[in-house]
């Protein structure tokens, strides 16, 4: 079954549904760096850098897509436009890019769609925005349902949320979203998911590195796969005053913690958080300054960014490094990717969903 990726990013959505099954023909985006590691990881899928509220870049994807018929469309468009615009403008060209995700199922007509969002998007106005959303893509014929799932459920070390919208073409059934994998009690932790990894207490690491233990839990072995390269595990070189004051955090603290006078500079919710290493990560951003190891005093590398977002190690991030955190940070977990493409395909294709 083929895919389209709207919005792709760097591709962490597509690469979960890659991994369950579905040929992810082409990632369309405006991100010249993200498309590069789109292109890079997705088994020779097209890297699409074009603006999708322009008609001619659909002409394009029919080109790439040549006789396949596009089965899937995963996207995350940008909601921005919603807050500034209200319910009653939402044809606002501010929203062109939500737009643009209509168009392209009205278009194509594929058998199931997915779209994901901050959490937020759900009670916009009241929940007017999303009751929109759901009756638009009703009325285009498909059976549309929203739900906010948390990351962590599905094995990622994370507490991230999102929304998620899944459209099944009204002939083929309801959506089903995929039933929690983990317990609360038994989530994957920071320690779970980073304590294989050099520490760089005394080096800045390179681009390419080897590995220097083994594998110490089940969902270390799972991101290695056949690995032998350790990618994009480079510290950032911190001044030590900032070393210092990171030191001053507890594991599981923030910027409450530090003596007074100290990192005044910094003083909001995120601000100078130190991982807990026996619990999962916070949301993982697009920055790399307010977040720092549970263990040592940095920031996590991209590779430990990606390790707690679910990207295996064999998935390369190119471009800077500040265009790498961004990239990791937009991404969907892939690991929640892969059981929304195993539950889309369990509907679609009347299968067990078992992968």
């Amino acid at each position: 079954m083929y895919a389209i990726d709207l919005f792709a990013g760097c591709g962490g959505l597509s690469k979960g549904f890659m991994d369950a099954g579905f040929d992810v023909i082409a990632g369309i985006d405006n991100d010249s760096a993200a498309l590069e590691t789109f292109k890079l990881n997705h088994n020779g899928a097209a890297a699409l850098n074009a603006d999708l509220s322009k008609p001619e870049t659909f002409d394009e994807i029919d080109r790439i897509a040549g006789s396949r018929h596009i089965d899937v469309i995963i996207a995350g468009p940008p909601c921005q436009g919603f807050s500034l615009t209200g319910p009653r403008n939402f044809d606002d060209k501010r929203n062109k890019l939500y737009l643009a995700v209509f168009e392209a199922v009205k278009r194509y007509k594929p058998q199931a769609f997915i779209i994901e969002n901050v959490p937020g998007m759900a009670t916009l106005y009241n929940g007017e925005i999303r009751g929109e959303i759901l009756k638009r893509f009703k009325a285009l014929g498909y059976n549309v349902e929203c739900r906010i799932l948390a990351a962590a459920d599905y094995g990622v070390p994370q507490m991230r949320k999102r929304l998620i919208f899944m459209g099944i073409r009204e002939d083929l059934g309801a959506p089903c979203f995929p039933a929690p994998q983990f317990a609360p009690e038994n989530y994957r932790t920071c320690r779970d998911a980073l304590s294989d990894l050099p520490g760089l207490t005394d080096t800045l690491g390179t681009e390419e590195s080897e590995y220097t233990s083994a594998p110490k839990t089940e969902y270390q072995r799972l991101m290695r796969g056949g690995c032998s390269v350790l990618h994009n595990h480079t510290a950032t070189n911190h001044t030590q005053m900032v070393k210092d004051t990171i030191a001053l955090v507890p594991e599981g603290g923030n910027y409450r913690d530090l003596p007074k006078g100290v990192g005044e500079s910094r003083r909001f919710h995120e601000a100078w958080t130190r991982y807990d290493g026996n619990k999962p990560s916070r949301t993982i951003d697009t920055g790399h300054r307010n977040h720092f190891h549970y263990e040592y005093n940095r920031v996590p590398t991209v590779r430990e960014n990606a390790r707690l977002q679910s990207f295996p190690d064999d998935f390369v991030f190119v471009g800077t490094r500040t265009q790498q955190y961004r990239q990791v940070g937009n991404a969907v977990p892939p690991l929640m990717g892969y059981h929304l493409g195993l539950a889309v395909k369990a509907v679609i294709s009347k299968e067990d969903g078992d992968g």
